[in-house]
């Protein structure tokens, strides 16, 4: 006849239990916390780069005509890109850091001027927070633009793009001091003046 176990040796087996899956609990907290951290640095990641490819599209696909407005944090507005957010054909985009939070916002829209009016229809989208770093440096005669973005703490990003030389200004059109064609060809056809002939009147005295 088999003994049963004891309540001691209950008691001590159940404690050794609680041990094992308090550990096994802590193992499983520290991976799901491992997990938590590294997708949001991933989702972050992933966050700025549709960020800087926005940014890289709104120039690639403008017509190279840039305003730069240069100051601690650089402001860039494209007159001109296809690369709309909104559906619109073609869209005027600017990208610039705002003194809350120095957030980095993008608006778009048509025929509008910074600063916004109430009137003014335009999209903006705040993309970026705590931004440290925006540059944007712009040489006309080469077409190079070169970017620099950098938000909080992180590792700033920087692309150049080659090539974007705006298009040339229209030439004023010179008005012509020759008289039309037209006017030269009707002139021609008018007649000359009709000589007229002194009238002898009778003299009374």
């Amino acid at each position: 006849m088999k003994k049963a176990f004891t309540l001691i040796e209950v008691l001590l087996a159940t404690v050794l239990l609680s041990i094992v899956l308090l550990g096994l609990y802590q193992v499983l907290d520290v991976q799901r916390r491992s997990v938590g951290i590294i997708k949001k640095s991933l989702d972050d990641s992933i966050k700025q780069d549709k960020v800087i490819l926005t940014l890289y599209n709104d120039i690639y696909k403008s017509d190279g005509n840039f305003s730069i407005k240069k100051g601690e944090r650089d402001s860039l507005c494209i007159q001109a890109t296809t690369n709309s957010l909104y559906g619109l054909g073609v869209a005027k985009v600017c990208w610039l850091v705002l003194k809350e939070g120095d957030s980095l916002a993008r608006i778009e829209g048509f025929g509008y001027k910074l600063p916004l009016k109430f009137e003014d229809r335009v999209e903006a989208d705040i993309v970026a927070k705590n931004v440290k770093l925006f540059d944007i440096y712009y040489d006309k005669k080469s077409g190079n633009i070169l970017a620099l973005l950098q938000e909080g703490k992180k590792e700033p990003y920087s692309f150049l793009i080659q090539g974007k030389i705006p298009p040339p200004k229209p030439k004023p059109k010179k008005k012509s001091k020759t008289p039309p064609a037209q006017y030269e060809n009707n002139k021609s056809k008018i007649p000359p003046p009709k000589k007229t002939q002194p009238v002898n009147t009778p003299q009374l005295f």
